[in-house]
C-alpha cells in the first residue's frame, strides 16, 4: 500500500463520502474510488459498503482507520515541525570576505539572498585571509571567503578555485594596447611596481624568488590590498600585478587597462566554514550563490 491510497481512505472516513474526499484531495471522484479499491485489494477486506446513495464503513475499516490516523498524526507533526524550522530558521549570517571580493562579488551574492529571505540579517566583514580564518575557527563568522593557497587549517573548505594574476597598466602607458602577454622579467628593470606590504601576495608564491626580489627593488609604493593597488596604478603610473577580479573592477572604473602575463601565477579563492552542519538554510543558499558566481568568473578568463 502507498501513502496516496491511505490519504484517500482517510479523507473518505473523515468526510463521509467519495465526492467530499475528492474535493479534499483536489482529485476526481473516480480517482478516489480507484485508490480505495486498490487499498481494499491489498488489505484483503472491504472498507466501505453501499447503503442507498451513501457509504457505510465496515467494522474492519474503523479498526484500520485507528492505525492510519495514528500514522498521519505523526506525519502532521513532522509537517508542523518542518514549518516551524522553515519559519524560524531565518537569523543572522555573518560573512568575512577579502577586500578584492567585497565590492562587487559579495554585494551581488548578498543581494540575491536579501531578496529571497525576508527575515534574514546578513553581516559582512572585510578582513584579510588570516583574520577571516581565525574568526571562522572561533565561531565568530559563519562563512569566510579567503584568498590564499590551501591548506586552510582548522576550517572546512566548501569550495576552492584559482584565477590568474594579470598586470594592471595605466591608460596611455607604453604597455597599453600591446599584443600578447607581458613578461615581467622583461620589464622588471625598467618599470616601477606596487607591492603589498613590501612583499608579493601569498598567492604569488609560484613567482620565482629572483623575479619577486626584482619587483621589490623597483617598488616605491606598497598597498594594503589589491583594490588599493589598482587605485594607485591609476594615480601614479606604476604597475601592479593583481588578481583577475580586482583588475576587472579597476578597469571598470577607467584609467587603467589589464594585460595578461607570461608567468602563470594563480590567485586562490576559497569558501570556508567551521562545518557544514553548522550552516543555516540561508547560509547554505549564500554559499551556493557565491560558488555559482566564482564558477562563472573562472569560465570567463
Amino acid at each position: 500500500m502507498n501513502q496516496r491510497q491511505l490519504e484517500a481512505f482517510r479523507a473518505t472516513m473523515r468526510s463521509g463520502s467519495i465526492t467530499a474526499a475528492a474535493k479534499l484531495m483536489h482529485i476526481s471522484q473516480p480517482s478516489v474510488s480507484r485508490l480505495i479499491s486498490d487499498l481494499e485489494r491489498l488489505v484483503g477486506f472491504a472498507l466501505f459498503v453501499r447503503a442507498g446513495r451513501g457509504l457505510v464503513t465496515t467494522v474492519e475499516a474503523r479498526r484500520f482507520y485507528q492505525g492510519v490516523e495514528g500514522m498521519f498524526i505523526g506525519v502532521d507533526k513532522l509537517e508542523a515541525l518542518a514549518d516551524t524550522i522553515r519559519s524560524t530558521s531565518s537569523g543572522t549570517i555573518s560573512v568575512g570576505v577579502i577586500p578584492s571580493l567585497s565590492t562587487i562579488e559579495m554585494p551581488s551574492a548578498v543581494a540575491q539572498i536579501y531578496r529571497a529571505y525576508d527575515d534574514v540579517r546578513i553581516m559582512v566583514y572585510v578582513r584579510n585571509t588570516p583574520a577571516i580564518i581565525d574568526a571562522v575557527q572561533m565561531q565568530q563568522l559563519d562563512i569566510g571567503i579567503v584568498g590564499r593557497q590551501p591548506p586552510y587549517d582548522g576550517v572546512e573548505t566548501l569550495y576552492q578555485t584559482t584565477l590568474p594574476y594579470v598586470c594592471l597598466v595605466p591608460e596611455g602607458h607604453a604597455l597599453d594596447g600591446g599584443d600578447g602577454a607581458i613578461d615581467l622579467e622583461d620589464i622588471s628593470a625598467t618599470e616601477q611596481f606596487i607591492t603589498f606590504g613590501e612583499t608579493v601576495p601569498d598567492g604569488m608564491l609560484e613567482m620565482e624568488p629572483a623575479l619577486a626580489d626584482k619587483l621589490r627593488q623597483r617598488s616605491r609604493l606598497s598597498a594594503a590590498n589589491m583594490p588599493v593597488a589598482a587605485a594607485l596604478v591609476r594615480e601614479t603610473g606604476a604597475l601592479a600585478v593583481v588578481d583577475f577580479i580586482s583588475a576587472g573592477m579597476a578597469c571598470g572604473m577607467g584609467g587603467v587597462v589589464s594585460r595578461p602575463i607570461v608567468q602563470r601565477l594563480k590567485y586562490h579563492i576559497a569558501i570556508v566554514t567551521r562545518g557544514q552542519d553548522s550552516l543555516s538554510m540561508e547560509a547554505r543558499a549564500l554559499t551556493d550563490v557565491l560558488i555559482d558566481r566564482f564558477e562563472r568568473l573562472e569560465k570567463s578568463h
